[in-house]
C-alpha cells in the first residue's frame, strides 16, 4: 500500500470554526461519500486541538484510501464515553473501532464488552508488538489476551517559563532546563526561583478543587520513582510502601509549607498562573502545549523531575479497542485494521498536541524531533507509571478522585502526610471491596 500522505504542521492545527463545532456537538463527521465504499464506525471522545488533530490525520486516510469511508462520531469525554460504550457492547450492537483510555480496560469487562484484537490482521496491517513501549504494550493485554492497541502516553511532565528559569540561572548553555536528580536540587531549583518571582510559589499544579486529581498525579509520580507500588497483580492485594508512601508526601507537604507551590490553585488556575507568566512551573499532563503556544507564553517542556530513584511518571495512554459485535463482518474488520494501522504509524503527527507516540519508530522520524518542545521528554515512554489493572482505576476514575481528596489537605498544611496516607488507604480498601459494576461474563 502507498505510504498515507503527509499533513503540515500548519494544517493539523489549522481547523476550522465549522469542524470545531461539529466536533463539539458530537456528530458524526463524513470523509466520504457512496454506496460503494467500506463503511468503518469510530467513535471516539477527542476534543479541542486533539479532535482537530484526529479529523485531520481520518481525512488523510480516506484521500490515500477512497474505497474506506471512516464515519468518525465524536461523544462526550468522561464516564457517559464509557457508559455509552458499555452498553454498546453488552447489546453487541457496537461501532468497529473506538479510542480508550488503556488504564479503564480492566474495569470494562473484556471479553463481554471488547472484543480481543486480532493479531494476525494487525501484523497484516504492519504493526508488531516488538514496534510498542513494552510496559503500554503488557498492560494493553489482560491475562495473555490483547485487547487494546496503544495509540500514545500521555504523562505528567514539567513546564517552564524559560524567561524566569534564564533569571534564575536554571538554563544550561543550550537554554534548556539544567535536570534536576535529587530532592535537594528540585528544592533548590525552586527557591532560585521563587526568589527572583519575588517571594511568590514558582511551582503550580491541580492541587485543590472540587473533583481535584492533580495530588493523585503528582503523588504516583514520585511514588513510583523508588519502586513503590500500589496492588499486587492479582488486583486485590495492597503492596503501598509506607515509608515510600510518606517520603512523597513529605514533599509535597513542604512544597506547600515553603511557599514554593501554591496550595490553593485549582486545575483552571495552575493552567492560568502560568501561561500568565506568574509562576516558574507547571506539573501538568503534556495536552496544554498547544494553547500555551498560542497565547505566546515562554515556555518550553521536560520530563517530570527525577527525585528519588529513576525517571518515572504517572501517565494513562490513548488506544484503540473493538466494543462487542454478535458478527464482525470480515470486509469491514479488514478495513478497521488498515486504519488504525495509518494512525499509528503517522503517529508523528497526532504528537503535534503533545502526546508521546507509544509507536517507537515515529520516536525516530525526523517530523517528530522537530517538534519542540513535544520531542523534549520522548524519553519517558518506557519509565511510564501506569494505573493498577483494577475497575475503579484509570482517568477521572473513583481511584484518582479519593486519593486527590486524601492529598490535597497535605499540601494545604491541614492533614499530616501519615494522615492523608491513611485516608488513601481506607479509600482504596473501599474501592476494593466494591462489587465491579462490569464482572467478567461469558459472551
Amino acid at each position: 500500500m502507498q505510504d498515507p500522505p503527509k499533513l503540515s504542521r500548519r494544517s493539523l492545527l489549522g481547523g476550522s470554526l465549522a469542524l470545531a463545532g461539529a466536533t463539539a456537538a458530537g456528530c458524526a463527521i463524513p470523509v466520504g461519500l457512496g454506496s460503494s465504499q467500506t463503511r468503518v464506525q469510530y467513535w471516539h471522545f477527542l476534543g479541542a486541538s486533539d479532535g482537530i488533530i484526529m479529523n485531520q490525520m481520518v481525512t488523510a486516510f480516506a484521500k490515500d484510501n477512497p474505497n474506506i469511508f471512516v464515519e468518525e462520531n465524536v461523544l462526550a469525554w468522561g464516564e457517559p464515553y464509557y457508559t455509552k460504550i458499555a452498553m454498546a457492547g453488552s447489546g453487541g450492537r457496537s461501532p468497529d473501532l473506538a479510542s480508550f483510555h488503556l488504564a479503564r480496560l480492566a474495569g470494562i469487562g473484556a471479553g463481554a464488552i471488547l472484543d480481543p484484537i486480532n493479531v494476525r490482521l494487525l501484523e497484516e496491517a504492519g504493526l508488531r508488538g516488538a514496534d510498542f513501549s513494552p510496559p503500554i504494550w503488557e498492560r494493553a493485554h489482560l491475562d495473555g489476551v490483547l485487547y487494546a492497541i496503544p495509540f500514545d502516553a500521555h504523562p505528567m511532565v514539567q513546564y517552564y517559563n524559560t524567561d524566569i528559569c534564564g533569571r534564575a540561572g536554571l538554563l544550561g548553555a543550550d537554554g534548556k532546563l539544567v535536570p534536576t536528580r535529587n530532592q535537594d536540587e528540585l528544592l533548590a531549583m525552586l527557591r532560585k526561583a521563587k526568589e527572583v518571582l519575588g517571594g511568590k510559589p514558582p511551582l503550580v499544579f491541580d492541587a485543590l478543587g472540587l473533583g481535584t486529581v492533580g495530588p493523585w498525579r503528582v503523588w504516583f509520580s514520585l511514588y513510583p520513582q523508588s519502586g513503590g507500588t500500589l496492588l499486587a497483580d492479582d488486583g486485590v492485594t495492597i503492596t503501598i510502601d509506607d515509608q515510600k508512601a510518606l517520603q512523597a508526601l513529605r514533599l509535597m507537604a513542604q512544597l506547600g509549607q515553603e511557599g514554593l507551590c501554591d496550595p490553593r490553585t485549582d486545575y483552571g488556575a495552575s493552567v492560568a498562573s502560568f501561561t500568565n507568566g506568574q509562576s516558574a512551573f507547571l506539573w501538568n499532563g503534556d495536552w496544554e502545549t498547544t494553547g500555551l503556544k498560542e497565547r505566546k507564553t515562554p515556555f518550553s517542556m521536560t520530563r517530570f523531575p527525577s527525585v528519588f530513584g529513576n525517571g518515572a511518571a504517572q501517565a494513562d495512554c490513548h488506544a484503540f479497542v473493538l466494543p462487542h459485535q454478535r458478527f464482525r463482518d470480515p470486509e469491514v474488520e479488514r478495513a478497521t485494521y488498515q486504519f488504525i494501522a495509518h494512525i499509528i504509524k503517522n503517529s508523528a503527527d497526532w504528537a503535534v498536541a503533545g502526546h508521546v507516540p507509544a509507536y517507537l519508530p515515529a520516536l525516530e522520524e525526523p517530523d517528530y524531533l522537530a517538534l519542540q518542545p513535544q520531542s523534549e521528554y520522548r524519553s519517558v515512554i518506557t519509565e511510564v507509571a501506569l494505573d493498577p489493572q483494577v475497575w475503579f482505576a484509570g482517568s477521572a476514575s473513583r481511584l484518582w478522585l479519593e486519593f486527590g481528596e486524601a492529598f490535597s489537605p497535605v499540601i494545604g498544611g491541614e492533614r499530616s502526610p501519615e494522615d492523608g496516607l491513611a485516608a488513601a488507604k481506607a479509600s482504596l480498601n473501599r474501592l476494593l471491596s466494591a462489587p465491579n459494576p462490569f464482572p467478567d461474563q461469558e459472551r
